[in-house]
C-alpha cells in the first residue's frame, strides 16, 4: 500500500482528534502499510490534520471528501469556489464539508477592500486597512472586523486570513500597500488589535499576517523571493509590535511570511525554525499558518511538498497549500496539488525525519481553533454602518483650487490608467465604472490603446462644451512611470480632470485634483463617487 493508497483508505470518522494523543514517537521503521509503534495506524489521518488546500469547483470533489473522511484539515476557499448568483451556495458547500469532517477549518482570504473572495465578482462592501486607517478610529475598525465575522459566519467559514499586520514603511511594495493599515507602527498595532477583536466577536477565527513583517519589501512573494533588508532590532522596534498587539488581543492564527531576513538567515520565514521561535518567544501559542506553498520563495526552491516538511519542522501547524487555478499551478490539479505535500510528508514521518510528536503538537492547535470556533456566540453587537459613508470620509481630496465634481451633462469619460493587479488580490472588474452607472461611461483602458488614442478621445469628449464629459482618471500608484506619464497626457488634454488614486496616498498633496480613495473595491468606489457628487 502507498501513501497515496494509506490517505485514500477507509478510516473511521470521529469526533476526536488524534492530535490529542501525547506519545513520543519510538524509533520510525520505514513501513508502508503504517502499522509499527513508530508509524502508527493514524498515521494518515494525523498527515492529513494539518494539511489546508484549495480545490477547483462550488461543489465538494470526490477526492476531497475522501480526504475530509480521513481527517483533513479543513480548505482554503478562493473566489472560483463562489458563485455569486446563488446566495446560499457557500453555506452549502461548508455545511459538506463539515458533513466529512466535523472539526473542519473553513479558511478564506477576506480582508476587506482589495482583497475578498466572498465579494470579488462585485468588490467588497467593507472598507480596506488603508481607509479604515487612514480614518484612524479603532472603533470603526472593530465593528469593520465584526462585519468580516458576519460575512464568513454567515458562510460557514471559521477562519478568515485576515488582518494585515504588516506596516507598510516601504512606498515601494508591491504586494502590502493598500492592504495595511499605514506605515505607523503605533496606528497599525492599534487597528490590528481592533480588528482581530471585531473578527473573533464572531467566534471567526482571525490570521495576523504576514509575520514577521511584509511591509518593508520590494518584491512580492508570490512571484519571487523578498527580502527585508532590516536588523532584527529593526524588525522588533518597527515590525513586530502589531503582531505583538494581536497576540495580546488573543489572536487565534497568525500567518509566516516567505520572507528572509538576514539576521535569521538565509531561510524564508516559514522554512526557518528561528522565525517560529520568535513568534513563540512573544508568548504565542495558537496556530501558525504557512502562507501559501505555491508561491515562488518555495515553489521555486525546495517545492511544496519539501516545502511542507521543512514548514513543519520550522515550528508551524497548518499548511495552506494554495490556489490549484493560479497561473504558476497550470498542468496541475487540485488533487495533485495536495497529494503532493501528502505524500512528502508521509514520505518523512515514515522515515523518521517529520518526528510524530510535530505533527501532533501542530494538529493539538488545529483542532482546538476549530472547537473554540464552534462555541456559542456571546450578545452579538448590533452594528447598522454605512460602509460608503465611512469610506467617503476616510478619502482625502487634493484640490488645488476649487474642490472636484462631477459636471456636463451626466457623462462621464473615465480613463483607466493601471498597469495590472495585485496577486493577492487578483483581477477585477472596474468597481469606478460600476459605481458610475447613472452616467454615461466611456471607458478608456490605458493598456489597450496608445497615449495619442487616449489623447484624441479625451479631446473629442471635450470638443461640445454644452455636452462635455468630467474626465476622471483612474490610476493605483503614484511612483509608477507609465501610470503617471498617461496621467500628465490626460491633464494636458483636459486640465478639469480629477485624479482618482486607489493606491498609496502621499503625505504632501499631489499638486493636482485628485481623490485618494486608499484602495479599489466596490464601497471605496461608491464613495468616490459620492465625493464628487457633494463637493
Amino acid at each position: 500500500m502507498t501513501s497515496r493508497d494509506l490517505h485514500h483508505a477507509p478510516l473511521p470518522v470521529n469526533g476526536s482528534s488524534p492530535a490529542v494523543k501525547s506519545e513520543r514517537p519510538t524509533e520510525t521503521a520505514a513501513n508502508p502499510t503504517g502499522q509499527t509503534a513508530g508509524n502508527p495506524a493514524d498515521l494518515p489521518r494525523l498527515i492529513n490534520s494539518v494539511i489546508l488546500p484549495g480545490f477547483v469547483g462550488t461543489t465538494v470533489p470526490q477526492w476531497l471528501e475522501t480526504a475530509l473522511h480521513n481527517g483533513l484539515a479543513g480548505v482554503v476557499y478562493f473566489s472560483h469556489n463562489i458563485d455569486p448568483d446563488a446566495p446560499e451556495q457557500v453555506s452549502a458547500l461548508s455545511a459538506a464539508i463539515r458533513a466529512a469532517n466535523p472539526n473542519a477549518v473553513i479558511g478564506v482570504d477576506e480582508e476587506g477592500g482589495n482583497v475578498t473572495r466572498l465579494q470579488s465578482r462585485d468588490g467588497s462592501t467593507i472598507p480596506g486597512a488603508a481607509a479604515l486607517g487612514s480614518l484612524n478610529e479603532p472603533s470603526t475598525t472593530q465593528a469593520a472586523g465584526r462585519a468580516i465575522g458576519r460575512l464568513c459566519r454567515d458562510a460557514g467559514i471559521n477562519l478568515t486570513i485576515a488582518p494585515v499586520a504588516d506596516v507598510n514603511t516601504n512606498p515601494l511594495n508591491p504586494v502590502i500597500g493598500v492592504r495595511a493599515f499605514g506605515t505607523d507602527t503605533a496606528l497599525v498595532s492599534a487597528h490590528t488589535a481592533a480588528a482581530v477583536t471585531g473578527i473573533q466577536s464572531l467566534r471567526v477565527a482571525a490570521c495576523a499576517k504576514h509575520f514577521p513583517g511584509h511591509g518593508d519589501t520590494v518584491a512580492d512573494s508570490h512571484m519571487d523571493t523578498a527580502r527585508v533588508e532590516l536588523t532584527l532590532a529593526q524588525m522588533t522596534e518597527s515590525h513586530l509590535p502589531p503582531f505583538q498587539a494581536a497576540v495580546d488581543a488573543g489572536v487565534a492564527a497568525m500567518m509566516s511570511a516567505h520572507i528572509i531576513i538576514p539576521e535569521l538567515g538565509e531561510a524564508p520565514t516559514t522554512l526557518n525554525p528561528a522565525a517560529s521561535a520568535l513568534l513563540r518567544d512573544m508568548g504565542y501559542d495558537g496556530v501558525l499558518i504557512t502562507d501559501a506553498l505555491d508561491m515562488a520563495a518555495v515553489r521555486a526552491t525546495v517545492g511544496p511538498g519539501e516545502g511542507g516538511v521543512l514548514a513543519l519542522l520550522a515550528g508551524n501547524d497548518l499548511l495552506c497549500v494554495g490556489n490549484p487555478l493560479n497561473a504558476y499551478t497550470t498542468g496541475r490539479d487540485d488533487e495533485s496539488c495536495y497529494t503532493e505535500v501528502y505524500d512528502a510528508l508521509f514520505a518523512a514521518a515514515t522515515s523518521g525525519r517529520l518526528p510524530l510528536e510535530v505533527l501532533r503538537r501542530a494538529a493539538a492547535r488545529v483542532q482546538a481553533l476549530a472547537q473554540w470556533s464552534a462555541g456559542a456566540l456571546t450578545e452579538e453587537a448590533d452594528d447598522d454602518v454605512d460602509w460608503v459613508a465611512v469610506a467617503a470620509r476616510a478619502c482625502r481630496v487634493d484640490a488645488p483650487s476649487a474642490k472636484p465634481w462631477l459636471t456636463g451633462s451626466g457623462s462621464v469619460t473615465l480613463v483607466d490608467a493601471r498597469t495590472g493587479h495585485n496577486m493577492a488580490a487578483g483581477p477585477t472588474e472596474n468597481f469606478l465604472a460600476t459605481a458610475l452607472g447613472s452616467y454615461g461611461v466611456t471607458l478608456l483602458d490605458a493598456a489597450e490603446l496608445s497615449g495619442a488614442e487616449v489623447e484624441v478621445a479625451l479631446m473629442q469628449s471635450q470638443a461640445d462644451p454644452a455636452g462635455s464629459s468630467s474626465i476622471l482618471v483612474l490610476i493605483d500608484s503614484l511612483v509608477s512611470a507609465q501610470q503617471l506619464e498617461t496621467l500628465e497626457l490626460a491633464f494636458a488634454a483636459a486640465p478639469q480632470a480629477v485624479c482618482i488614486n486607489a493606491g498609496l496616498a502621499p503625505a504632501s498633496p499631489t499638486g493636482f485634483a485628485t481623490v485618494h480613495a486608499h484602495g479599489f473595491s466596490r464601497v471605496t468606489a461608491q464613495a468616490v463617487v459620492r465625493v464628487l457628487e457633494s463637493a
